[in-house]
C-alpha cells in the first residue's frame, strides 16, 4: 500500500481525515504532529491517531526552532499584518509542512495532506512550502474533495466512525494553539456585529479581570533579538512561555479583527498573542531608540510586505530571504533593554536604554544648549519649502489663483 503523511492536529478536521484517506484512496496513513508549544493537547495524539486509524505517528518537538527560525524573524522585520494580526498559525504552516515534508522522505511515502479548508489560507502555505522543498509529492486536500460541507457534518462523521474529538456542536470554535498564540474562529464569531462570547479567551484574561496594579517587565535584546527578561538571560522558548503567562494575567494581546484571507473573503477572529503583543511593541519601541529616520521608516514600509509573505504562505521565497538580509543590517545597534507596564490590557513603553541610544539629550532639551543653532533652522527652511514657494509664484503670475 502506499503510505501518506498527514499533518496531524488531533482536532476535528484531521481525525477524520484519517479514516477517510483509507476509505477513499486506500492509503496507509501517517500521521505527523508538531510540538510547537500546545502542551497538554499533545498528550492523548498517539493513542488516538491509532484508534483514529493511522499505522503510526510522529510527534516531533519544534518549539526551538518555531522561535529561533520562525518568531525571531518575523519579529525583528516588525511584520504585522493589517496592523493587528502577528501571524501566530501563519508562521506555524511552512515549518509544519517542512516536517511533513522530511518525514515522507524517511518513510517512502508519496503523497501527503492536511486539513486545511478551501475556504481558507493554510491550505496555501502548505501547500506552497511542499511545492518548494518537494515538487515530486503528491498533495490530498481533502476539504477540496469530500463531501462534508459543515462542522456539524464532519461531527457527525465522526461520531458515526467512533472518533472523539474536542469539538462540539455547543462550542464549535476552529482553535489552532502554538507557542505563540491561541486563534478562535466560527460558531458566533463569524457575525463581526457580535461581541466575542465570554467563554472564547483561553490564555489571557478580560481587562476586567486583570490586576488593579500595574506589572512591569524589562526585556533585554541583543542585536534585534529578545535574550534576557528582568535581567536573567533566557532561553528563547521559556522567554516566550515566560512572557505569556504574565501577559495573559494582565489582560495583554487580545486581538479582535475582520482581515481580508489570501483567497479573496474577508472572516472574523480572535487571537491571543499575549507574549508577542509584549515583545512586538518592545522591539518597536528599542527601533524608535536606535535607528535613523530614514531606515526606520522605510523599514516600516517592507514591513508589511514582509508581513503580507508570511500570511501568504511564502515564507521559502527569495523576496523574503532577501527581506531578512536587509532586516539584519538594521538590527546591528538593536541592543538594550526596554521596560514594559502591563495594565489591564494595555501594554506601554515605560523606559528604554541602548548603548547605541541616537537621541541625544543636548540636541533635543528645551533648555539652554551650546551645540544647536537655532539660526541654522531658517536656510534649511527655505531650501526644503523652494519648490513650494516656487510653484506657488507661477500660480500668482499665470493667474491660477
Amino acid at each position: 500500500m502506499k503510505k501518506i503523511v498527514l499533518a496531524y492536529s488531533g482536532g476535528l478536521d484531521t481525525s477524520i481525515i484519517i479514516p477517510w484517506l483509507k476509505e477513499t484512496y486506500g492509503y496507509e496513513v501517517i500521521a505527523m504532529a508538531a510540538d510547537l508549544g500546545q502542551g497538554e493537547e499533545l498528550e492523548p495524539l498517539e493513542a488516538k491517531a491509532i484508534k483514529s486509524g493511522a499505522l503510526k505517528i510522529y510527534i516531533e518537538d519544534v518549539k526551538r526552532e518555531f522561535v529561533e527560525d520562525y518568531i525571531f524573524p518575523t519579529l525583528r522585520a516588525g511584520a504585522l499584518y493589517e496592523g493587528k494580526y502577528l501571524l501566530g498559525t501563519s508562521m506555524a504552516r511552512p515549518l509544519i509542512a517542512k516536517k511533513m515534508v522530511e518525514i515522507a522522505g524517511k518513510e517512502g511515502a508519496v503523497a501527503v495532506s492536511h486539513g486545511a479548508t478551501g475556504k481558507g489560507n493554510d491550505q496555501v502555505r502548505f501547500e506552497l512550502t511542499v511545492k518548494a522543498l518537494n515538487p515530486d509529492l503528491q498533495i490530498v486536500a481533502p476539504w477540496r474533495e469530500w463531501d462534508i460541507r459543515s462542522r456539524e457534518d464532519a461531527i457527525d462523521y465522526a461520531g458515526a466512525r467512533g472518533i472523539p474529538v474536542p469539538v462540539t456542536k455547543a462550542r464549535p470554535y476552529s482553535m489552532d494553539r502554538n507557542i505563540w498564540h491561541l486563534s478562535h474562529e466560527g460558531g458566533d464569531l463569524e457575525d463581526p456585529a457580535l461581541e466575542p462570547p465570554g467563554d472564547v479567551l483561553m490564555l489571557t484574561v478580560s481587562p476586567e479581570k486583570a490586576p488593579d496594579r500595574p506589572t512591569y517587565v524589562e526585556i533585554g535584546f541583543a542585536k534585534g533579538y529578545p535574550v534576557s527578561l528582568d535581567g536573567s538571560q533566557v532561553d528563547p522558548v521559556s522567554l516566550v512561555e515566560r512572557l505569556n503567562v504574565v501577559g495573559g494575567a494582565n489582560g495583554i494581546g487580545v486581538v479582535d479583527m475582520v482581515e481580508n484571507r489570501l483567497v479573496g473573503m474577508k472572516s472574523r477572529g480572535v487571537y491571543e498573542t499575549p507574549g508577542g503583543t509584549i515583545l512586538w511593541l518592545a522591539h518597536r519601541e528599542l527601533e524608535r531608540l536606535t535607528l535613523d529616520r530614514i531606515t526606520l521608516h522605510y523599514k516600516e514600509m517592507l514591513a508589511i510586505r514582509y508581513a503580507e509573505l508570511v500570511y501568504d504562505g511564502v515564507w521559502f521565497s527569495p523576496l523574503r530571504e532577501a527581506l531578512d538580509a536587509f532586516v539584519d543590517v538594521t538590527q546591528k545597534t538593536v541592543t538594550g533593554t526596554v521596560r514594559m507596564k502591563l495594565y489591564k490590557g494595555n501594554c506601554t513603553p515605560a523606559g528604554a536604554t541602548s548603548p547605541y541610544s541616537l537621541y541625544n539629550k543636548e540636541l533635543a532639551t528645551f533648555s539652554r544648549d551650546e551645540i544647536y543653532s537655532q539660526k541654522d533652522a531658517e536656510g534649511f527652511i527655505n531650501l526644503f519649502g523652494l519648490p513650494l514657494k516656487v510653484k506657488a509664484l507661477m500660480e500668482k503670475q499665470s493667474g491660477l489663483k
